[in-house]
């Protein structure tokens, strides 16, 4: 897995660990920021060059988040997997 895909990983997984509890309003995810998973209780975000070249870059190791993945932390390490969550918590496989 390259290091952008991991980066685009930890930024969903960010906005769910950045909530003292899940909630049902959408991750506010902005245009021309970038955010970083550095490791447990390392987040950052910031501004990403507006330059072409430093899109396609980005662009071309990133891969799109499939839907219905769900982000978690467990001794210290961020997973996800594919499937959802229902309105109590539960996990279940798609």
């Amino acid at each position: 897995m390259t290091k952008l895909s991991k980066t685009m990983i930890a930024t969903a997984a960010f906005a769910v660990i950045a909530t003292s509890a899940f909630s049902e309003a959408a991750w506010d995810f902005k245009a021309g920021m970038a955010y970083v998973y550095g490791g447990p209780g390392k987040m950052s975000a910031m501004a990403m060059a507006p330059a072409e070249k430093n899109h396609r870059a980005m662009m071309k190791h990133a891969k799109k988040v499939p839907e219905n993945t769900v982000f978690f932390m467990d001794n210290g390490s961020m997973y996800y997997t594919p499937g959802r969550l229902d309105p109590t918590g539960n996990f279940y496989v798609n």
